[in-house]
């Protein structure tokens, strides 16, 4: 997997609205409308925040939402909550048949996408590119 680029960390306060952003290049986020974005506390799986770069999964806030321009995806979380201090991470489809991810804002290590499941893109059993 290749890395996407990620900030290490992103600060806001309560009420407020803060944007994550996920650079790749024209083989995985601009190539593709197959963006995922997950939140992970620690100690706890990832839980599927957004998918096909602005969808949300049923039961996810609408104060998640998500959005692409060029080879960038962007998660921004409005009217922040205590709850939502969590690791975010995005994850792309790439051409290569793979899929690439972003960092952990607690380290340097790279994040694998979560199983690389079905629902990784899309809530229905299709997979990309079908």
């Amino acid at each position: 997997q290749s890395a996407l680029t990620q900030p290490r960390s992103v600060s806001g306060s309560p009420g407020q609205s803060v944007t994550i952003s996920c650079t790749g290049t024209s083989s995985d986020v601009g190539g593709y409308n197959y963006v995922s974005w997950y939140q992970q506390h620690p100690g706890t799986a990832p839980k599927l925040m957004i998918y096909d770069v602005s969808k949300r999964p049923s039961g996810v806030s609408d104060r998640f939402s998500g959005s692409k321009s060029g080879n960038t995806a962007s998660l921004t979380i409005s009217g922040l909550q205590a709850e939502d201090e969590a690791d975010y991470y995005c994850c792309s489809y790439a051409s290569d048949d793979t899929f690439h991810s972003g960092p952990s804002s607690w380290g340097t290590e790279t994040k694998t996408c979560p199983g690389l499941r079905l629902s990784f893109c899309s809530e229905d059993a299709s997979s990309p590119g079908a």
